[in-house]
Protein backbone atom coordinates (compact mmCIF):
# COMPACT_ATOMS: atom_id res chain seq x y z
CA UNK A 1 0.00 0.00 0.00
CA UNK A 2 1.30 3.57 -0.70
CA UNK A 3 -0.03 6.79 0.93
CA UNK A 4 0.79 9.91 -1.18
CA UNK A 5 0.39 13.89 -0.15
CA UNK A 6 -2.13 15.73 -2.55
CA UNK A 7 -4.24 19.05 -2.82
CA UNK A 8 -7.33 19.65 -4.05
CA UNK A 9 -8.82 22.86 -4.45
CA UNK A 10 -6.00 24.30 -2.70
CA UNK A 11 -7.22 22.22 0.71
CA UNK A 12 -4.58 19.31 1.54
CA UNK A 13 -5.69 15.60 1.05
CA UNK A 14 -4.07 12.03 1.49
CA UNK A 15 -4.33 9.24 -0.68
CA UNK A 16 -4.09 5.79 -0.14
CA UNK A 17 -3.40 2.98 -2.34
CA UNK A 18 -2.88 -0.64 -2.99
CA UNK A 19 -0.84 -0.68 -5.66
CA UNK A 20 1.23 2.55 -7.67
CA UNK A 21 -1.95 1.44 -10.71
CA UNK A 22 -4.75 1.62 -8.57
CA UNK A 23 -7.90 2.64 -10.23
CA UNK A 24 -9.77 4.18 -7.53
CA UNK A 25 -7.48 5.22 -4.91
CA UNK A 26 -9.41 5.83 -1.29
CA UNK A 27 -8.58 9.95 -0.56
CA UNK A 28 -9.21 12.29 1.99
CA UNK A 29 -8.91 15.92 3.55
CA UNK A 30 -8.50 16.92 7.14
CA UNK A 31 -12.02 16.87 8.14
CA UNK A 32 -12.27 13.25 7.42
CA UNK A 33 -9.07 12.44 8.82
CA UNK A 34 -10.05 13.97 11.86
CA UNK A 35 -12.66 12.51 11.86
CA UNK A 36 -11.11 8.20 11.22
CA UNK A 37 -8.59 9.78 13.84
CA UNK A 38 -11.70 10.26 16.56
CA UNK A 39 -13.19 6.99 15.69
CA UNK A 40 -10.13 4.50 15.06
CA UNK A 41 -11.02 2.29 18.10
CA UNK A 42 -14.55 1.94 16.50
CA UNK A 43 -12.99 1.11 13.31
CA UNK A 44 -10.53 -1.46 14.27
CA UNK A 45 -13.75 -2.95 15.97
CA UNK A 46 -15.75 -2.78 13.35
CA UNK A 47 -12.79 -4.95 11.18
CA UNK A 48 -12.33 -7.16 13.10
CA UNK A 49 -15.97 -7.83 13.72
CA UNK A 50 -16.52 -8.42 9.92
CA UNK A 51 -13.21 -9.85 8.76
CA UNK A 52 -13.86 -12.95 10.77
CA UNK A 53 -17.41 -12.77 9.10
CA UNK A 54 -15.54 -12.67 5.66
CA UNK A 55 -13.69 -15.72 5.84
Amino acid sequence: MTAERSEYKGKPMIVLKRSEDEKFPFSFGMTKAKMILENIEEIKKFVEENDKAQQ
